[in-house]
């Protein structure tokens, strides 16, 4: 099995899928002759050619916009924007576009199309361009939400992403784009709405996604060593969400703690305890903690930026407290 880059898993999977069906194009800024701004899209253009691979303009509600057009005529875009903080001025299309229009027309319009780009924070990029806005898109009927964690997963839902007949965001994480892991050669699916038990335990559930799930599973080393065997659970897919693999495991371990990147307040994490409470509440043993980035915008300072985000101590001080072994 071939080892490769995150953002390589992702460029595999568009030029696979461009192969296999030609009503699939990439647009976006600078996704042609740059190469992407994080060279996901590397070699496409020249490739494919530039009615396949199309810069736009820096004009996210535009050529977002195009894309809800393409997809209502037949056509599978994919749209890369350059960062999810950017995709706030996309939203009337998204929103009010892709995720309503099958609805809308009786079901006559679907909207084949892919949201992609990085999200969340990198490293001292401060308020604007460190938000993890994933429970905003989670909020809305009509969109799926994806967010990979490995090469592997990354290749393996997007082009699960790209053949779907529904409107995907799919949002992928900076900090993770040279990640390197087995990736499968060829027809590698991953179909969306099915969670991954990155590692088996029966002490406590962890669930975490996009680069979270690297911070849990550094924890669950850490937590190895003190005894305590945790399970730690990767969504992947955050809407549909994979309610019954989290039920069963905590039906199994009787505890459970959630990581993410975001705010608090009306969080992803707030979504997933709220259906386990509902579905698995007699067979908890302690309250559902939640470890989520501080309720503030993001600091530029490094050492502030660092205290904004869990890390693997905090998410074993949760877990501490949900065993009773502070």
């Amino acid at each position: 099995m071939p080892v490769m880059q995150y953002r390589e898993a992702l460029n595999q999977a568009m030029r696979e899928e461009m192969l296999r069906d030609d009503r699939v194009f990439l647009l976006g800024e600078e996704v042609g002759a740059y190469n992407g701004a994080y060279k996901v899209s590397r070699g496409l253009l020249d490739e494919f050619g530039p009615h396949r691979v199309l810069d736009t303009p820096i004009a996210e509600l535009g050529f977002t916009g195009l894309a809800v057009g393409a997809a209502m005529a037949g056509l599978r875009p994919i749209v890369e924007v350059m960062t999810f903080n950017f995709s706030i001025l996309a939203l009337d299309q998204v929103v009010n576009g892709a995720a309503k229009m099958l609805y809308m027309s009786g079901g006559q319009f679907g909207i084949p199309m892919v949201l992609r780009g990085p999200g969340g924070s990198a490293h001292q990029l401060a308020a604007q361009h460190s938000q993890a806005l994933e429970a905003w898109y989670c909020h809305v009927p009509g969109l799926k939400v994806v967010m990979p964690a490995t090469p592997a997963d990354a290749k393996g839902l997007l082009k699960s992403a790209i053949r779907d007949d529904n409107p995907v965001v799919f949002i992928e994480s900076e900090v993770l784009y040279g990640m390197k892991g087995d990736v499968p050669e060829g027809e590698h699916m991953i179909p969306l709405g099915v969670a991954d038990i990155k590692r088996p335990g029966n002490d406590v559930t962890v669930i975490a996604h996009s680069k979270m799930v690297h911070v849990a599973m550094e924890a669950a080393k850490e937590l190895e060593a003190e005894g305590i065997d945790a399970e730690v659970i990767d969504p992947r897919t955050l809407r549909p969400l994979d309610t019954g693999t989290l039920v069963e495991s905590l039906k199994k371990t009787n505890r459970a703690v959630i990581v993410e990147e975001g705010w608090p307040f009306c969080g992803v994490g707030a979504q997933i305890v709220d259906l386990l409470q509902a579905q698995a509440f007699d067979y908890l043993d302690a309250p559902i903690l939640r470890v989520s980035g501080a309720d503030v915008p993001t600091p530029y300072s490094k050492s502030l930026e660092h205290l904004a985000f869990p890390d693997p101590r905090s998410v074993v001080a949760a877990v501490r407290r949900v065993l009773n072994r502070q």
